[in-house]
């Protein structure tokens, strides 16, 4: 009977554990249509995901943290543009991340822009927000800055 209700528990909680994990988007006009319909700006995190070392340590001190995660949930739809060295990618994926490198004139990395967009004519139009990066501090330091941008005070 223990064993019973220890598998069932151990379920339970990993129904919950998935359900807690953010939806990140790597197709851009997926992203656009998902943020119009809910009305949420887009981050885009510019990546070198498995290279670059400030972009693992603001993985690991904030965008997997769960402060980061409840607020995502509930202000932005997530979008990562990954630029892998060792990892592959399809021509679609790799085209459409340096297409949006060279729109947002990303020249480093982890950069991760805010922004609305709405898609006219099959072509997408971006309106920019703002934009960090790594912020020492932890994810209450990262979602300062973050929450500035997203939900600007108005004077």
């Amino acid at each position: 009977m223990k064993k019973i209700f220890l598998i069932a528990l151990f379920l339970v909680g990993a129904f919950t554990v998935e359900a807690q994990e953010l939806k990140w988007y790597t197709d851009v006009k997926e992203a656009v249509t998902v943020s119009n319909k809910e009305k949420k700006p887009m981050l885009l995190f510019f990546t070198g995901s498995d290279w670059c070392g400030w972009c693992i340590r603001l993985q690991n001190e904030v965008l997997k943290t769960e402060e980061f995660k409840k607020w995502a949930s509930g202000n932005v739809v997530l979008v990562e543009l990954d630029y892998p060295r060792r990892t592959a990618q399809t021509p679609e994926l790799k085209n459409q991340n340096s297409e949006l490198q060279q729109a947002f004139g990303i020249q480093g990395f982890p950069t991760i822009y805010f922004t609305s967009a709405e898609s006219k004519d099959g072509k997408v139009n971006f309106k920019g927000l703002g934009q960090t990066g790594y912020v020492a501090g932890g994810p209450s330091a990262w979602l300062a800055v973050a929450e500035g941008i997203v939900h600007p005070k108005k004077i």
